[in-house]
């Protein structure tokens, strides 16, 4: 078939044609926007406009608790009260008489940097620790510093705020954090007692089976036998060789066993049956006991304590005078001297003479490290989690975990008597032991050797001058790492 195009006009032209025909728009069209406006539709008056199914609505967005500021809480890093003066404004002259005025006027009068209310200790001898028991003084020492451990928590004193809020739990009927996790992990025993029992169940069923199957099958070869002619009643000298009869000993063994279903758990209560069909409902709970439940509106008395270690008690009391401690027997405050003397003996076990102290006394090299990274700005905490003697934080536990783990180890003198008997020396042995264990909790090993002075000359005009006892320790570390070749190639 020919077609006969009009002059001027191609196939593509006409192709096109077609095209903008398509797209034009429908004579009385709105063509003002080119978004298609959806046009609102009338309802009849028997009609009614469909609510909103539950699918349809919009699910509640749930409100975790919002989790406290730790940079406001612990914006100090010490137990300590600074006064720093105000900035300077470069295009407000003024402030130069404001700085000035308070400079002077701290001259005149200088405001104490502790607190107002003194924080006091007790000393136990029995757990060699100091005892804060005082709600602001406990709070004002984990806050500024992290000083101290709860005797009721891992770290931070918090057994009163878990107390109340399981009380609060258990009146709403829910629980704690605590006492979830302690119900997930009953409710995943019983699972895997269960599902102990059904495999019991099951090997048990598949014993059955494999029973009657060897049944029948013996009783399919006795009547198979009954219908034989034996030889040996036509030959009385041949004897049937009975070649399976170690196979017969086993399949009596296999069948007169009597399997019994394996008991899965232990604190199973029987349930008695009444003669009318009814079951009575019992507990493991014996019939002298009974669960009382404690009243929430009966107020709640802190039962926990802050616990400080020797090294930190004697920092806050010596190095920042925050801390004043009192005997347990006289209740009367110690002295400096009197507590470096009360520390070192008991850094020892049992309890050392006050002629026996030596300058290697544990507390004396403990010490000494803690308040060169103390001082440095670091936050030192008891490291006997992770078998190191401290731990060091960027700023503490609640913002981070500890990036270094220190291990103190005391450096004689040449030619003392400690250097020749190798006191002090580890062997490679227990190096690798402790790196290997550093390596697995993600922190660093940091080896510090303390350089023990042969004599302790600290007395001056009959007082012990301890910061001079303290300056003839010297301090060295080593970082050590573990290195692994597939790592550490180029």
């Amino acid at each position: 078939m020919n077609l006969t195009l009009p002059t001027g006009f191609t196939i593509t032209s006409l192709i096109a044609l077609s095209v903008a025909k398509m797209a034009a728009p429908e004579p009385g069209a709105n063509t003002g926007s080119r978004l298609d406006v959806p046009t609102a539709v009338p309802v009849a008056k028997d009609q009614t406009l469909k609510e909103p199914t539950v699918q349809d609505k919009p699910r509640p967005v749930r409100t975790r608790p919002q989790k406290p500021n730790y940079f406001l809480i612990h914006s100090k890093p010490l137990p300590l009260e600074t006064h720093p003066l105000p900035a300077f404004v470069p295009q407000n002259p003024l402030s130069l008489l404001r700085i000035a005025y308070i400079y002077l006027s701290q001259l005149v009068s200088r405001p104490s940097s502790h607190r107002e209310v003194p924080i006091t200790g007790i000393f136990s001898s029995e757990t060699r620790s100091v005892h804060i028991t005082d709600h602001a003084s406990v709070r004002a020492l984990w806050e500024m510093g992290f000083f101290g451990k709860g005797t009721m928590s891992r770290s931070e004193p918090s057994w009163l705020d878990r107390e109340k809020a399981r009380l609060k739990a258990s009146k709403h009927g829910g629980g704690t954090a605590e006492e979830n996790t302690r119900k997930r992990r009953e409710e995943r025993k019983l699972f895997k007692l269960e599902r102990a029992r059904a495999e019991a169940e099951q090997i048990e069923e598949t014993l059955r089976k494999e029973r009657a199957a060897l049944e029948s099958a013996k009783e399919e070869k006795d009547a198979e036998k009954a219908t034989e002619i034996s030889i040996s009643h036509v030959f009385p000298w041949m004897q049937q060789q009975d070649g399976d009869a170690e196979f017969k000993e086993e399949t009596k063994a296999v069948l007169a066993e009597d399997t019994k279903p394996q008991e899965t758990a232990k604190n199973i209560v029987e349930v008695p049956v009444l003669p009318t069909g009814t079951t009575i409902h019992t507990t493991g709970i014996p019939n002298d006991t009974a669960i009382v439940k404690p009243d929430e509106d009966l107020p709640i008395t802190n039962q926990e304590h802050l616990q400080l270690n020797l090294e930190e008690s004697f920092f806050l009391s010596y190095a920042l005078g925050s801390l004043q401690i009192l005997d347990s027997n006289t209740r009367q405050p110690l002295s400096t001297p009197s507590l470096l003397t009360l520390f070192r003996q008991h850094s020892h076990f049992p309890t050392a003479q006050t002629s026996a102290l030596r300058s290697d006394d544990p507390f004396l090299l403990n010490y000494v490290v803690y308040h060169h990274y103390r001082s440095l700005g670091w936050v030192v905490r008891p490291g006997v989690k992770f078998s190191c003697d401290f731990l060091l934080y960027n700023r503490g536990p609640v913002f981070s975990h500890a990036e270094f783990a220190l291990l103190i180890i005391p450096e004689y003198a040449e030619g003392s008597v400690e250097a020749a008997q190798g006191k002090g020396k580890m062997g490679w042995w227990w190096l690798h032991c402790v790196n290997r264990v550093q390596s697995q909790v993600k922190k660093s090993l940091v080896i510090v050797y303390v350089k023990v002075p042969k004599e302790l000359s600290s007395t001056e005009g009959g007082k012990i001058d301890i910061g001079k006892l303290l300056r003839g320790y010297e301090i060295r570390e080593f970082v050590i790492r573990r290195w692994l070749a597939n790592r550490s190639r180029d």
